[in-house]
């Protein structure tokens, strides 16, 4: 079957004219029909010549767009045709699946897999791309219907004047402003699936033939698939065969199409560099084809397996304390890491090798904790300061000089490469069987678990490694790598930037549900975007519990952020830290509003409770110095109230959580208080990281958390209960009535702030806890009272002016414990409220992801 000339003959069907090929573009391929079909799926692809075309010589401008506008057309009557005979492809599936389950099936389940294995990917992937190519051509059409050439809005004069004379005419045609580029680019970057269904395609097609020749209903099925024509309502009759072989023919003629696409497009125009790209990517990945089959047949590995390419990407790889970015392939058998050499424009890269490291045996290790140098820290603040310039003069140069655009994102490319290389902090570290140790690092914790992943399964398969020819594996990398550039956001950021987010970005973080069992828990929050400011954090860790509650709000400087990735971690003691489950999520402007909006996220089998809110705005030039946490102790509590987010504080929810973790049955447990140096250590670490702070809280002595949260209540400018309060509070003593005095007791708690009275109820229901086991830790009401009394209710003499009546110094310790202690004799205080509300608000929803 000669594919290129069907090629050419469909597109002079489209009335597209198609230069007569050479010898060497012409891509051959075996008929796949043949009965004699052999073990190899098709026959080598062969293509030498993978430099980029020439530059197209059509006579005009106004030609070439013309021309342009006819294949755009055509192509996207392609797409749909394809996507018919995919839906026809895709229409039994569920019946067989269905039928797999029964007494009597058709295929088995795993046969349905096979069958069918990559092509909804495939689907969904084409549909992605006719939905956009045929919005684009609409929006034009009705642009061009809108303003006919001889009434389109006039050209900004002073612009002109840096122009050429063709380029202005190219600019004043109707289809110089179509931008398709990004879409056909997005498309192949994701042509890595094409290589999976083509791997299985073999297997696919000799269970259609099996299955045809031993079960009647499948083979009435497999003869007779219908496809729609579209509008005219008439169906198209294909075998099982003849439809699995379609995505193959598909792939081929992407190539063919993007060249004479390219040629019709001016060298001027936007589109140009993306096309050209997307060409020289779907020629490498059809000469990858080629490449990883003839490899794959060469070499076995143990079990019949043979080796192959599963995953590849950029990393930071530290070698003698000097970091470099790698590009890192993964294959069944090892890991293989290699460097790029730079090639001329119009050339394709070259790899050299580095180092490899067996999987049989490999041994990874998370480090969770990994500190910057102040040196590092100075680094990446000068780094992100330049790219925030950049894109600053970047945006100034829309609609302006093409040129001094390009070179404004040429620099803000190679500031974003040096970020890349010297801001990750999450490494991953490799131990082989032989002593040889190699640490990665990576800029997502998200990206890191995909490779950990990734590696683990091959790893528990304990595969046998069969010695690799270095230089040839290298040599192929530039043909097999499904990842080809550095993940810079400038280079991967599409027309659909309007969409995206810039302002600040709000995530507070609730709580998890569905542990198996109970552990300290937090949740890790990442945003992709321009790095002027830190694009991770994350929630302090949560104390031993199946269902973890934080309440924590998580801010982020965004600028260009389309995607949100969740990920939710364990603390094992003593172990390293373990991801539990990731999600990600997709930012839309247009959803996310300035009212907070609740989700629940599915993360493996852990649910995490959280919202979001969105305030656009112009960012500020990032901070030579990190944004630091404001303090909390000798602060109102009102202030700290209103910073966190929270109606209690951290601090009095986090030393009560632990002391009732550990202290329940600890004698005198708020009589007895700690060591003073701890207790500072961990005030001071309160009042600059709150993760920080909650780390060393769970590793000191439980009485250190106790004298903790009585010096944050101590060392209040005011007391808890306010200090007006005092003489009403020592009048009610007196009321014998104890029904009256308790209401007059809780109206006067309800005058107090919020911050003050749920965070004061907080306290009691904790105290109340405590002396339940009063028979072992010695702790009576009366005792937490006489501790705290004190501390939470202070008499107003100390205040000018006062003219009230005066008490001695034992009087006032008697109302301060006698209030407080009545409280606690109190079985039915109200709830508190910890949190301030994140979901109130007409517009706010509940969405399960």
């Amino acid at each position: 079957m000669d594919v290129y000339q069907q090629a050419v003959d469909y597109l002079e069907s489209q009335h597209i004219a198609v230069e007569v090929a050479t010898d060497a573009d012409i891509l051959e391929e075996e008929d796949v029909f043949q009965e004699e079909l052999a073990s190899s799926l098709f026959s080598p692809i062969h293509k030498d010549n993978t430099d980029f075309p020439d530059t197209p010589t059509l006579c005009s401008p106004e030609e070439m767009l013309e021309r342009r506008l006819v294949v755009l057309k055509g192509i996207l009557e392609s797409e749909e045709v394809y996507l018919r005979e995919l839906e026809a492809l895709l229409m039994p599936m569920k019946a067989l699946r269905a039928s797999a389950g029964t007494s009597q099936p058709v295929l088995s389940s795993q046969q349905v897999h096979t069958i069918f294995y990559q092509v909804p990917e495939l689907r969904e992937m084409h549909q992605n791309f006719c939905s956009g190519l045929k919005g684009r051509l609409g929006v034009w059409e009705s642009s061009s219907d809108l303003y006919p050439e001889q009434q389109r809005p006039p050209q900004d004069p002073d612009a002109g004047r840096e122009r050429s004379c063709g380029e202005e005419a190219e600019r004043r045609h109707t289809g110089f402003e179509l931008m398709v580029g990004d879409l056909f680019l997005k498309m192949v970057n994701q042509i890595g699936v094409y290589g999976g269904f083509i791997e299985n395609y073999e297997e696919a097609v000799e269970v259609v033939h099996r299955c045809t020749h031993s079960d009647p209903r499948f083979r009435t099925l497999a003869q007779s698939m219908m496809s729609n024509n579209g509008s005219d309502n008439t169906r198209t009759k294909y075998t099982f065969e003849a439809l699995l072989y379609k995505p193959l023919d598909r792939v081929t003629k992407t190539t063919l199409v993007l060249r004479d696409l390219l040629k019709t497009t001016p060298v001027t125009h936007s589109d140009y560099p993306a096309l050209e790209e997307a060409l020289r990517l779907s020629r490498s990945f059809l000469a990858g084809v080629n490449e990883s089959s003839q490899c794959k047949r060469e070499v076995t590995l143990s079990h019949g397996m043979r080796r192959q390419l599963m995953r590849d990407g950029f990393v930071v790889d530290v070698c003698e304390g000097e970091r470099h970015l790698r590009h890192v392939f993964l294959y069944t058998d090892l890991l293989l890491c290699t460097k790029v050499k730079s090639a001329a424009k119009g050339k394709q890269e070259q790899y050299r090798f580095c180092w490899y490291l067996p999987l049989a045996g490999l041994k990874l290790r998370w480090i969770a904790d990994y500190e910057r140098s102040a040196d590092t820290h100075l680094r990446i603040h000068t780094i992100r300061s330049k790219i925030y310039l950049l894109r600053q003069q970047l945006r100034e140069h829309v609609g302006g000089s093409r040129g001094l655009a390009a070179r404004t994102r040429k620099k803000l490319e190679q500031v974003e490469l040096m970020l890349l290389t010297h801001s990750p902090v999450h490494r991953l570290e490799l131990h082989s069987p032989s002593g040889k140790t190699h640490s990665l690092f990576l800029s997502s914790l998200y990206e890191l678990e995909e490779w950990r992943e990734a590696i683990h399964r091959l790893t528990t398969d304990n595969i046998e490694t069969v010695p690799p020819d270095l230089l040839t594996l290298t040599s192929a990398c530039a043909k097999l790598r499904m990842t080809q550039q550095p993940p810079l956001h400038t280079t991967n950021a599409g027309e659909d930037q309007e969409e995206s987010l810039c302002g600040t970005l709000s995530v507070a973080i609730h709580s998890a549900r569905g542990l198996q069992q109970p552990a300290c828990v937090y949740v890790c929050v990442e945003v992709d975007g321009y790095e002027f400011y830190d694009k991770q954090a994350q929630t302090h860790s949560s104390v031993h519990s199946l269902n973890p509650q934080w309440d924590q709000e998580l801010c982020f400087q965004v600028d260009g952020a389309q995607s949100l990735w969740v990920l939710c971690v364990t603390q094992p003691e003593g172990q390293d830290d373990t991801v539990l489950g990731k999600a990600s999520v997709t930012l839309d402007s247009k959803s996310l509003h300035k009212r907070w909006k609740r989700q629940t996220l599915l993360l493996g089998q852990v649910e995490v409770t959280l919202s979001l809110k969105y305030c656009p705005h112009p960012l500020d030039p990032p901070s030579s110095t990190p944004q630091q946490q404001k303090p909390v102790f000798c602060v109102p509590i009102g202030t700290v109230a209103q910073q966190e987010g929270m109606l209690v504080p951290h601090v009095v929810r986090y030393c009560a959580e632990e002391v009732e973790r550990r202290g329940m049955h600890e004698v005198g447990i708020y009589r007895i208080s700690g060591a003073a140096s701890h207790i500072s250590n961990i005030k001071a670490a309160f009042n600059s990281n709150l993760r920080e702070a909650v780390t060393r809280l769970r590793k000191a002595e439980v009485n250190v958390a106790s004298g903790v949260l009585k010096l944050y209540f101590r060392e209040l400018p005011e007391p808890l209960i306010p200090t007006e309060l005092f003489q009403s509070l020592a009048r009610i003593l007196d009321v014998q009535d104890f029904d009256s005095r308790w209401v007059s007791m809780l109206s006067l708690l309800q005058s107090c702030p919020d911050a003050n009275r749920h965070t004061f109820l907080y306290l009691l229901h904790h105290l109340q806890r405590v002396s339940e086991r009063q028979n072992v830790n010695k702790m009576s009401l009366m005792n937490l009272a006489t501790v705290f009394g004190p501390s939470l209710l202070r008499p107003p003499m100390a205040r000018l002016g006062h003219c009230g009546p005066t008490m001695d110094i034992s009087q006032e310790v008697l109302v301060q414990v006698q209030v407080v202690f009545l409280y606690l004799q109190c079985n039915n205080l109200p709830a508190p409220q910890i949190s301030l509300r994140h979901d109130i608000g007409s517009e706010d929803e509940t969405t399960h992801m």
